[in-house]
């Protein structure tokens, strides 16, 4: 995702909570077009209208309306959304309710840029904090009953030169009545 104030990767960052739902009363969202460009590349414009929650900028600046053009990146077999790109035009507010969104909009984002951070500094110490032990292997599915143990034996050595061995014999074989 990557407006003019945020961007982030992963679906797990679409699950909080949405700015418009903090910022704005009663928001409405009206859909103006959708359009396939390709069946990879797809559009959505849209308007966004509500009050500001701040009493002195619904009073003042009356409504917010922000129209939004959602440009999509689809990967072809699934369907899933690759990339999603948003611009604003906020030429249909006023100035003060235009200064009120950039404030708002800010404001979130860098709280949100806060979360991310904290995320992935809890991402590295978790990673920094596994118990290495090269020997034995969790199971992937996260069953911790089961482990996986890398074979370091002689007779798996040998079988393995052997077949290598034999494999470059064949080669050779196969060279010498070719050429």
């Amino acid at each position: 995702f990557q407006d003019p104030l945020r961007s982030f990767a992963g679906r797990e960052k679409y699950k909080r909570p949405l700015w418009i739902t903090e910022a704005l009363e009663k928001p409405t969202v009206t859909v103006q077009e959708m359009s396939m460009q390709s069946t990879s590349s797809l559009t959505i414009k849209w308007t966004l209208r509500g009050k500001p929650k701040n009493a002195f900028f619904a009073a003042a600046g009356g409504e917010l309306v922000v129209r939004i053009d959602s440009q999509f990146v689809l990967n072809q077999i699934s369907g899933q959304v690759l990339e999603h790109v948003e611009s604003w035009d906020l030429s249909a507010s006023s100035p003060l309710a235009q200064a009120y969104f950039w404030f708002s909009r800010r404001v979130y984002s860098t709280v949100e840029a806060g979360k991310d951070t904290i995320e992935a500094a809890k991402g590295v110490a978790s990673r920094l904090n596994k118990d290495d032990n090269l020997e034995v292997y969790p199971d992937p599915l996260g069953d911790p009953t089961k482990f996986f143990t890398r074979p370091d034996d002689l007779n798996q050595d040998v079988v393995q030169i052997g077949l290598f061995l034999a494999v470059l014999y064949f080669i050779v074989q196969f060279l010498k009545t070719t050429l």
